[in-house]
């Protein structure tokens, strides 16, 4: 399968599907967390601790497709990146708003609050 073709993101585009993005996420995240707690007392190498494992996994990789569907990058766990053709609008759940931008070469930890 083909990947969509790169979007390029105004402000004003990306926060307007930001809610759409954090209902995704926060389904996503919530679902891992019951799971993970689900898991919790399993031993580990055990079917039942593979099993929950499992679900965890599908659960993630849901979520990544639906936010790859949307356009937009995933770049860890409930982090995303808005592609504005000059770097990103980087967004992690639980925040509130899209409120930070980093260059291409920068990640996570080169982000600047936006203006």
């Amino acid at each position: 399968m083909d990947a969509p073709p790169k979007r390029h993101w105004s402000l004003e585009g990306a926060r307007a599907l930001l809610g759409e993005v954090r209902d995704r996420t926060g389904r996503a995240a919530g679902e891992v967390e019951k799971l993970l707690e689900e898991r919790e007392g399993k031993e580990e190498g055990t079917p039942e601790r593979q099993a929950v494992d499992a679900r965890i996994r599908v659960a993630v990789s849901r979520w990544v497709r639906s936010m790859e569907a949307l356009g937009l990058e995933v770049k860890g766990l409930w982090l995303v990146d808005f592609d504005n053709g000059s770097g990103y609008y980087c967004w992690r759940w639980p925040e509130e708003e899209l409120a930070y931008f980093h260059g291409y070469e920068d990640g996570f930890d080169g982000r600047v609050r936006i203006q």
